[in-house]
C-alpha cells in the first residue's frame, strides 16, 4: 500500500500557477515561432522583420508610449469580454459598446466647458461606463427573458451603434468644416499625456518619462483591471457571475438568480467597453469622428482569450498585442514585411489560446518529468 501510495504523483502548489501562466506565454511563443517560419517561406528575413517589429514597440521611450496607448483600449474591451466570459456570456458586441462610450464622452464634454478638470473627467468616464452598460441591457434583457442568444444580439447592436454614430458626426454633432467629426474636447475634458506631468528638466534629466501620446488612460485602465479582479475573487457579485457560469442550474438551485446575474454581467461588461470609448475620445481623439476605433472592440475577445479571462492577466495580453500593432509599421518600413504578417500572428495566438489541449501537452510533460525529479 505504501509502494502504492509513493508510486502516485503529487502535484506540487506551484503547478497550477505554471499552468495559468505557460500556457498564454507558449502560446504566444508558438505563435511568433510559426510567424517567423511564414515570413522566411514568404522570402523575408525573418531575423530583420521581429528585430524591426521589437523595435517599433520598444526601441525608446516614444515606441514605448505607442504601445502603451494602443494597449490602453484594449485593456478595456479584453476586461469586459473576460468579465462577461466568467458568467458564461459571449459579448461579442464591445465594440459597438465602445462606440457608446466614446459618443457620451464626446457629446457631453461639449457642455461641461469651462468646469473644473476634476469635475469633467469623472463625469465623462462615468458617463461612457453608463452609455456602454446601456448598449448592452436590451441584449442582456433578451439573453436572460427570452434566451436571444447574445453572440447575435450583441453583433446587431454593434452595427446599430457604428451607424449612429456616423449619422451623428455628419450631422447633428458635425463640427464646422468638410471632415465629419465632433467638435474637439476642451483642454479640462482631456486626459493629460504622461509626459506633460513633468518638467522639461525632469525630461532631460529622466528621458524614459518621454512616452510621446502615451496618456493617463492606462492608469485608469490598470486601476479598473485591478478593482474588477477584487470584485471577481472576493465579492458576492464576483461570486455569483463565477458560479453561473461554471453551472447556471446548480446557480438556480443554490438560490441565485440566473436571470438576473446575466443581466448585472451583460451591463457590467458593457460598461468596460465604453471606458474604452471614454479613454479614446478624452486622451487621443479628444472628439469623436465616424470609425474612430480600429477595431479595439474585437481584438478584445483575442485578448481576453490570451489571458485566460484574468483581468489582471489583461494588462500584459494587451500589451503584447498593443506592442505588434505599434511595431507593424517599423517591419514593414525597414523589413519590407507586410503589415498582414501581423494579423497573421495574431490569428495563431488565437488558435493557439483556443486549441489549448496542444498547448497543455507541453505544460503537462513539463510537469511529469519535474514530478518525476522530485520522486
Amino acid at each position: 500500500m505504501s509502494e502504492a501510495r509513493e508510486a502516485i504523483p503529487v502535484q506540487r502548489p506551484w503547478m497550477p500557477v505554471l499552468q495559468k501562466i505557460g500556457v498564454p506565454v507558449i502560446s504566444a511563443a508558438l505563435a511568433i515561432a510559426i510567424g517567423s517560419i511564414i515570413v522566411w517561406i514568404s522570402g523575408y528575413d525573418a531575423a530583420a522583420a521581429f528585430s524591426a517589429l521589437f523595435k517599433g514597440a520598444f526601441g525608446g521611450p516614444k515606441q514605448i508610449g505607442d504601445t502603451i496607448l494602443r494597449a490602453t483600449p484594449l485593456i478595456f474591451t479584453g476586461l469586459a469580454v473576460g468579465y462577461g466570459f466568467r458568467a458564461g456570456l459571449f459579448n461579442i458586441g464591445a465594440e459597438g459598446q465602445l462606440f457608446m462610450g466614446g459618443l457620451a464622452a464626446a457629446s457631453l464634454g461639449v457642455f461641461l466647458v469651462g468646469q473644473p478638470w476634476f469635475l469633467v473627467v469623472p463625469v465623462l468616464v462615468v458617463a461612457s461606463a453608463l452609455a456602454g452598460a446601456a448598449w448592452a441591457f436590451v441584449p442582456a434583457l433578451l439573453k436572460a427573458r427570452i434566451g436571444a442568444h447574445e453572440v447575435i444580439t450583441t453583433m446587431m447592436f454593434t452595427y446599430i451603434g457604428r451607424y449612429i454614430v456616423s449619422w451623428l458626426v455628419v450631422g447633428p454633432l458635425k463640427d464646422e468644416g468638410m471632415i465629419p467629426q465632433t467638435v474637439a474636447l476642451a483642454p479640462e475634458a482631456q486626459l493629460p499625456r504622461i509626459q506633460s506631468l513633468f518638467s522639461a528638466d525632469t525630461l532631460d534629466a529622466l528621458p524614459f518619462l518621454a512616452l510621446g501620446r502615451a496618456h493617463m488612460g492606462i492608469v485608469i485602465a490598470i486601476v479598473v483591471a485591478v478593482v474588477v479582479w477584487l470584485i471577481l475573487k472576493y465579492t458576492t457579485l464576483g461570486y455569483e457571475n463565477r458560479a453561473v457560469g461554471f453551472n447556471p442550474y446548480a446557480s438556480e438551485t443554490a438560490g441565485i438568480s440566473v436571470q438576473w446575474t446575466t443581466v448585472k454581467a451583460l451591463c457590467i461588461s458593457g460598461a468596460l467597453a465604453g471606458l474604452a470609448g471614454s479613454v479614446e475620445v478624452m486622451g487621443v481623439h479628444h472628439r469623436i469622428f465616424d470609425q474612430f476605433s480600429s477595431g479595439f472592440g474585437f481584438t478584445g475577445i483575442a485578448v481576453a482569450l490570451l489571458a485566460k479571462n484574468h483581468p489582471l492577466g489583461v494588462i500584459p495580453a494587451a500589451l503584447l498585442f498593443g506592442a505588434l500593432s505599434a511595431g507593424a509599421g517599423t517591419m514593414q518600413l525597414e523589413a519590407s514585411v507586410p503589415q498582414k504578417i501581423i494579423l497573421i500572428i495574431q490569428a495563431l495566438v488565437i488558435f493557439f489560446v483556443a486549441a489549448e489541449e496542444i498547448v497543455l501537452w507541453f505544460v503537462r510533460r513539463r510537469q511529469k518529468e519535474a514530478m518525476s525529479h522530485a520522486g
